[in-house]
């Protein structure tokens, strides 16, 4: 990992039983159904109107019927998510992450990755500040297509966001409209995956806005997200990438293959909003397959204890 350089009986046990789901529920729909006939009751002085009770009663039967189908609809997800989960090798199904936040977290550049007049540009982060213990997963360049990989991840439900380099990309975009289909964020990773630094301005901006224009003619939407190839850049790749539309820069702070974890910090460990890099390799590259890379990220996520999140949802 190139690094730019820097300046955590059955009979005794029939109520407990009628406190399970299906049992709060049936309680939840009957509290339900009681208020609404009780509001009804003290609209007017006189005897409810049976109009009125109807009505309350509808919208109370319905909204009992929507939190449990939407139980429902959690409790088959979670079911899915066991039998994939066995299905591709993982010993452990994976978490699920908690919501997206309603307030988005602060996100400015990490110390040490500064250029001059940074405040002017994207920030550069490796981290999302968040005490949640969720991690998000990005994946760069587009070099392997691996039909096994989409199906596993979906199958897993588990979010990533990608970052492309058109040079990899351009010989099946179809691959990577079926992985936006199923809601997959497709970054800025420059045409030709260049060492910035060594770039005059000029080219810098003609590597990343032309990767903006591609992304947006083949997928249809323009990228607010760039990676630096290896992680490196300068005060004019940051300079040009703003000029483009891009409105932040993720790095990472782990990065992953098929047999270990490679990490940023000392403790050598996983922290909270970390994200984690790793590439769209196969056989030829890491002696194993996507999916490979895949159950090796989740064993160490999932140990630890940490839920893959959808990085979009912080920023």
């Amino acid at each position: 990992m190139q690094l730019v350089r820097q300046k955590e009986d059955k009979t005794q046990l029939g109520h407990r039983y009628a406190a399970g789901p299906r049992g709060r529920f049936g309680v939840a729909v009957a509290a339900l159904l009681v208020a609404a006939l009780g509001t009804a009751c003290s609209a007017g002085s006189g005897a409810p109107d049976k109009a009125e009770k109807e009505k309350a009663a509808k919208g109370a039967g319905a909204a009992a019927a929507g939190a449990l189908s939407a139980a429902e609809k959690a409790k088959a997800a979670q079911q899915a998510r066991v039998v994939a989960a066995k299905k591709w090798g993982l010993r452990k199904v994976p978490l699920t992450a908690p919501a997206a936040p309603k307030a988005k977290p602060e996100i400015t550049t990490r110390d040490g990755f500064e250029v001059e007049d940074q405040e002017e540009y994207p920030p550069v982060f490796t981290t999302i500040p968040t005490e949640e213990k969720v991690v998000f997963l990005t994946i760069d360049d587009g070099a392997e297509k691996d039909p096994e990989f989409l199906k596993m991840m979906r199958e897993l439900q588990i979010p990533y966001t990608a970052f492309l380099s058109d040079y990899l990309v351009r010989d099946n975009y179809p691959y990577f409209k079926e992985m936006q289909a199923a809601g997959v964020t497709l970054n800025n990773h420059t045409l030709n995956h260049r060492y910035m630094p060594a770039l005059s301005y000029e080219k810098q901006r003609e590597e990343i806005c032309g990767q903006q224009d591609t992304i947006q003619k083949q997928f249809g939407k323009r990228p607010t997200l760039f990676r630096p190839p290896y992680g490196n850049y300068n005060q004019d790749t940051l300079k040009a990438a703003k000029s483009c539309g891009i409105k932040a820069v993720p790095l990472w702070n782990a990065e992953a293959f098929t047999n270990r974890m490679d990490y940023r910090e000392w403790d050598r460990d996983l922290h909270p909003g970390d994200i984690i890099l790793t590439h769209f390799r196969g056989k030829e590259d890491w002696k194993g397959t996507m999916p490979d890379m895949i159950r090796h990220v989740m064993k160490t996520v999932t140990d630890k204890g940490y839920a893959v999140a959808r990085l979009e949802d912080y920023l």
